[in-house]
């Protein structure tokens, strides 16, 4: 069995709700979103990302709004819409439904297996 495979997907299930997340707390631009994620241990590329928000941007998810840079072109500053806002809390909602299940099913099954070790 490939664990590599198992974490990559794993990862993915997570990732728009990591992306919601960062977005949520502030307009983002997406370089700010990849070092945000590798400071949290996630580490994510400009080739998954763009796609992403994109696609969150094409679903009114997202919006955008074009600031001028006076070191280069300008920058692309996603915000969360108000469908974006609903949709976030939605998935806010399932990952502590989720995350808590699992909590309890691994504690139980930790609390049950014996130790062998003397």
């Amino acid at each position: 069995m490939n664990v590599e495979n198992i974490q990559s997907q794993m990862r993915k299930g997570v990732l728009e709700y990591c992306i919601l997340s960062i977005i949520k707390n502030g307009e983002a631009y997406p370089g700010d979103i990849i070092e945000e994620m590798k400071s949290a241990g996630l580490n994510l590329f400009e080739g998954t990302l763009y796609p992403l928000l994109n696609r969150l941007k094409n679903a009114e998810i997202l919006s955008y709004r074009w600031v001028e840079s006076t070191t280069g072109p300008p920058r692309k500053y996603f915000s969360l819409t108000e469908k974006g806002l609903a949709f976030y809390e939605l998935l806010e909602s399932t990952w502590k439904e989720l995350s808590g299940s699992v909590e309890i099913l691994i504690s139980k099954t930790n609390k049950e297996t014996p130790n062998t070790e003397l």
